[in-house]
């Protein structure tokens, strides 16, 4: 059986932990510790023969405009669907709100959801996964999008940095099974932040 992205949650949960830090510190802390963890061959999804030519992750310069709070507007009567995978496997989603926010003054918004197997698990059940492409995609980033882990937030508002956006596993790995963000969660606007395409 291919392997799910549930080890994503697991791995790039190690970014949360930097709350209490300077909004650009907290991403680049963040990303520091995706780049060690992608040498520990406990965590990393890279191939055994690509470990002794990589080089570290490549990301985009800090940026606070990609660092947005955005209005949050709680969905609660969504009926759960099964959103697309990169091996076509079944993954169990449920819209669990939307996002609304500005950048360069222009409106977008964004589907937050919850994985319906993670949801049922204390660890994760306040967890929310924001799938997305944009216009890097398939030029400087990966042409399938990539993720952003968020936390139910306890009010209206959401903030969402998107210096902490990577690339799903199967990226580096064809063994990973990872969802493909819903046509819906497409922005129309370049986000040069977070993680580069894997060369």
């Amino acid at each position: 059986m291919k392997k799910t992205f549930v080890l994503l949650y697991l791995f790039m949960g190690l970014g949360l932990q930097a709350q209490d830090m300077g909004i650009l510190s907290s991403a680049q802390e963040y990303q520091r510790r995706q780049s060690e963890s992608f040498l520990n061959p406990g965590l990393s999804p890279l191939l055994p023969e690509d470990f002794d030519e990589f080089k570290g992750l490549e990301f985009f310069p800090l940026s606070e405009k990609f660092v947005v709070e955005a209005e949050f507007v709680r969905t609660p009567f969504e009926m759960p669907f099964v959103m697309a995978t990169t091996t076509g496997e079944e993954e169990r989603y449920v819209k669990y709100g939307e996002a609304y926010f500005k950048i360069d003054g222009k409106q977008y918004q964004l589907n937050l959801y919850q994985d319906q197997q993670l949801r049922a698990t204390q660890e994760y059940k306040d967890r929310l996964f924001l799938p997305f492409t944009d216009a890097t995609s398939g030029e400087s980033t990966y042409a399938g999008g990539r993720y952003l882990d968020l936390e139910v937030p306890k009010g209206k508002v959401i903030v969402i940095d998107f210096n902490k956006a990577y690339n799903p596993f199967c990226v580096y790995n064809p063994d990973y099974s990872c969802p493909i963000p819903p046509a819906e969660n497409d922005l129309k606007l370049r986000v040069e932040a977070g993680m580069k395409d894997y060369k």
